[in-house]
């Protein structure tokens, strides 16, 4: 089992500047970088497209948060693993995320419009903590967008965006608690933010963290080489034994790996 949890907009930073524990024991834990790299436009969803497709947004062609199909389609994430038999379960609070797969490729799929309070989070945190004991998927990608709302509304490393933070991080140490022995999981952001937007190439704007913990991947590692968002598909495929999609541009990477 494979778990991709996102956390819309946290920045690297904001991981320092207040209690995180489940971020804190995830990189004690995993290996993990401080200084991976978003993709430009730095959108939620031209990062998503590329997250799931391992391809920047110039080949993807999705440069807002309106989805409009490929000119030159290629299967994603969730495609390839269903090719290969693999089950996969979308759990999500934002709900334009519909559009990262094809129809007829998941196993479950689960939207809930969000309170606009600090629960933004918990009922998607609950249906992972479910999907992931339930046993039955081998893939399971996990949205929380509450940072990134506190952001838009508050500011990038205000007190509210921090105070965010702190919930989101309970709510992924719900969700890491339950996890099985033999599952993996990676952490990252698909982008930052600077003073209530994001978008740009600034680096407050392109820098998130990137985590990766479970069985196979070293502990208390700091990775050294370079890590992009069209990285996580090839890494998440080697984690399941699935051959990445020829396509692709990202790459798996190895340097977490023990072996």
């Amino acid at each position: 089992m494979v778990i991709l949890v996102m956390t819309d907009g946290v920045r690297p930073d904001a991981l320092d500047a207040v209690p995180c524990p489940t971020f804190d024991t995830l990189r004690a834990g995993g290996a993990s970088t401080l200084n991976a790299r978003s993709v430009m436009p730095s959108v939620t969803l031209p990062c998503h497209m590329s997250i799931f497709h391992s391809v920047p947004p110039e080949r993807h062609g999705i440069t807002t948060n309106l989805y409009i199909p490929m000119a030159r389609p290629l299967p994603g994430l969730i495609e390839t693993l269903h090719a290969a038999g693999k089950r996969s379960a979308l759990i999500h609070n934002w709900e334009p995320l519909r559009d990262i797969n094809r129809p007829e490729t998941l196993a479950f799929s689960y939207y809930r419009e969000p309170p606009n309070d600090h629960t933004f989070d918990d009922a998607v945190a609950a249906e992972g903590v479910a999907a992931i004991t339930s046993g039955e998927f081998d893939f399971i990608f996990i949205y929380l967008g509450g940072v990134d709302i506190a952001g838009h509304v508050y500011g990038w490393m205000s007190d509210g965006y921090l105070t965010q933070l702190t919930h989101l991080d309970a709510a992924l140490g719900r969700i890491t608690a339950a996890m099985p022995a033999h599952a993996s999981i990676i952490v990252h952001s698909d982008h930052g933010g600077h003073e209530r937007t994001h978008g740009t190439e600034s680096p407050e704007d392109m820098t998130i963290p990137w985590i990766a913990a479970g069985p196979p991947i070293h502990n208390g590692h700091t990775i050294l080489g370079h890590v992009g968002l069209v990285d996580t598909a090839p890494t998440i495929c080697r984690l399941l034994d699935v051959a990445p999609h020829p396509a692709w541009e990202g790459r798996v990477v190895h340097e977490i790996f023990t072996s």
